[in-house]
């Protein structure tokens, strides 16, 4: 039960129903408390909903019942990282490399975690001293009043450098030659600044609102542009050479992307390898080279070159998507070279570790064929025929013995090494039956029927589960089928005897009142009931059989009524004298 309770959680997971999956991961937690991998599926769910505190306890849980496996550190990690408290997740990743140094998710998250205790570690940025007196509608509602910067706001070069400033005010000190903004300094800041001039005070470079408008535009000089102070051409330079250098490389992914549509790889590779030379600060280089590769069924180079990109894209802080796609890429790689069911499980950790970087539908589908291609391939790998019969005798033996769930277990393995018995399914369905328990046993007689449809004892089986659950309808259609494939079948032959004998003194009104009350409260719960008492026409027709005595000789001429008639009778509704 708490593996059916995991297999739900897992499911709920996969599908990004987080919610769900806690709550059959508790469930199965509450059946097996010991397993530690519940614990940390629990811990992985919390985290996936941002519940740390939560995914902690679940972490140190997880690491307390088994401090050798590694995943639980790497939970552990996780959850610490996500209360921001980046040392402890550095740490916890750290006891995880211990055990496993080759592990690429411990790696990975050690690197965030170490990343982000820097990124907290650093003193805030000093603020400009200035900045509050340009902020808001106030800085251009004090320039307009003040008469000595009024005409400023006419002029449009001003108004931009303001805008500047007032965007960012460290953009200030790229203006401080400006007279203008100078004068506007002192007006903000409500002081008389050195170099500003007042209204009166004659402005040949920046003339007042009434000198302007007493000298006319044409005769106005050009302001003579000020001398820039020398600089040094060594990063203009450089910055030109890196643009021309993403440029280059941006034709080389083209051309990559253009052979890689006519197949030509090698010349793909090629383009994208030259192009990963000139700009080492886009990945998405390394991935389109990483796709030629899988294409080209060179998976270990594939391999290799996601491992680079992810290592890259998080030095260079790359976007998440760009990650989860490396991540994707890997694990389609190790995928195609799997063989065995082994084989798939670190392609399933890489797709789940995607799937947390960016929940991408791609890699969900990938995850899901995964998993459905391991669970075949372990199927395919324990069975055995050979070993599928000796569980099934031993299962024997022991329903001899009258030891039934012991029979049980041994059926059931059987089934695991050949799920193609019909004999197996029908032996244990026998035994499911001795058990009381009906609705397993119904279903693996289904099951065997399924499998083999001219197996006797499928229907023998099947008709003898409905003729406990008192379905005496079900249970004689079922060995009148049975009937069918083995006309002579003795133990089928018997099961019609029964049902006709119970169904003939249900309608002779012959049981108890017990066993008529709890007949009837089981057909009220066949919907095939349901609907014949639900049928205004039938309503009708047990109105006239109990009222109308010539209507009901027409009606009992109707076999289709008659049959509907006979299903109340079986089921107790109905009792005719």
């Amino acid at each position: 039960m708490a593996d059916e309770a995991k297999a739900k959680g897992n499911a709920a997971f996969s599908s990004g129903d987080f919610n769900a999956a806690i709550s059959h991961f508790t469930d199965a937690i509450n059946l097996a408390p010991t397993n530690h991998v519940l614990y940390s599926n629990r811990s992985a769910s919390y985290a996936s909903l941002h519940k740390y505190s939560e995914a902690l306890t679940d972490a140190k849980k997880t690491v307390e019942l088994k401090p050798d496996w590694v995943k639980g550190y790497s939970r552990l990690g996780a959850a610490h990282h996500g209360l921001g408290h980046f040392d402890d997740a550095v740490s916890a990743y750290k006891k995880g490399l211990e055990i496993d140094p080759n592990n690429d998710g411990l790696k990975s998250g050690l690197a965030d975690s170490q990343s982000a205790a820097a990124r907290a570690a650093r003193p805030p940025p000093p603020s400009n001293p200035f900045g509050d007196a340009f902020s808001g509608p106030e800085m251009w509602a004090k320039l307009t009043a003040d008469p000595s910067t009024r005409a400023f706001l006419q002029q449009p070069d001003f108004v931009q450098m303001m805008q500047e400033i007032q965007k960012n005010p460290s953009n200030l000190n790229l203006y401080l030659k400006d007279q203008r903004v100078m004068q506007a300094l002192g007006v903000l800041l409500n002081v008389k600044l050195r170099g500003a001039t007042s209204e009166d005070e004659d402005m040949p470079d920046f003339p007042s609102e009434r000198t302007r408008s007493a000298a006319p535009e044409p005769q106005k000089k050009p302001e003579p542009a000020p001398e820039p102070e020398p600089e040094p051409m060594e990063v203009p330079e450089e910055e030109r050479e890196a643009k021309k250098r993403k440029a280059e490389a941006l034709k080389e992914k083209e051309a990559g992307n253009a052979a890689y549509k006519k197949k030509d790889f090698d010349t793909a590779i090629q383009h994208y390898t030259k192009a990963m030379e000139l700009d080492d600060e886009d990945i998405s280089y390394l991935l389109n080279r990483a796709a030629t590769y899988l294409e080209m069924g060179q998976y270990d180079d594939c391999i290799k070159d996601c491992d680079k990109a992810v290592e890259r894209g998080r030095e260079l802080r790359a976007d998440y998507k760009m990650i989860a796609k490396a991540l994707t890429r890997k694990g389609t790689a190790i995928a195609k070279t799997a063989k065995t069911s082994k084989d798939f499980e670190p392609a399933i950790e890489i797709f789940q570790k995607a799937l947390t970087e960016h929940r991408n539908p791609d890699t969900l589908k990938k995850l899901n064929d995964a998993e459905k291609a391991k669970k075949d391939l372990e199927q395919q790998e324990y069975f055995d025929p050979n070993l599928a019969d000796e569980e099934r005798e031993k299962g024997n033996e022991c329903f001899k013995q009258q030891k039934y769930p012991e029979a049980i277990r041994h059926y059931t393995e059987a089934l695991r090494r050949n799920p193609k018995d019909p004999k197996v399914y029908s032996n244990r369905a026998a035994c499911y039956t001795k058990l009381g328990a009906m609705p397993e046993g119904l279903k693996d007689a289904e099951k065997c029927i399924e499998l083999d449809p001219t197996f006797s004892k499928g229907y023998t089986r099947k008709g003898a589960v409905q003729f406990f659950m008192r379905e005496y309808e079900k249970a004689l259609e079922t060995y009148q089928e049975g009937l069918k494939h083995d006309p002579r079948n003795e133990d089928l032959l018997d099961g019609v005897r029964r049902c006709v004998q119970q169904i003939n003194k249900a309608s002779r009104g012959d049981l108890s009142a017990d066993e008529l009350k709890e007949r009837q409260a089981k057909g009220m719960q066949d919907p095939e009931i349901q609907n014949i008492l639900s049928d205004p026409v039938m309503r009708q027709v047990l109105v006239d059989f109990q009222e109308n005595p010539k209507a009901a000789q027409e009606h009992s001429k109707n076999p289709m009524v008659m049959a509907k008639i006979q299903k109340l009778v079986s089921a107790g509704i109905v009792q005719i004298k």
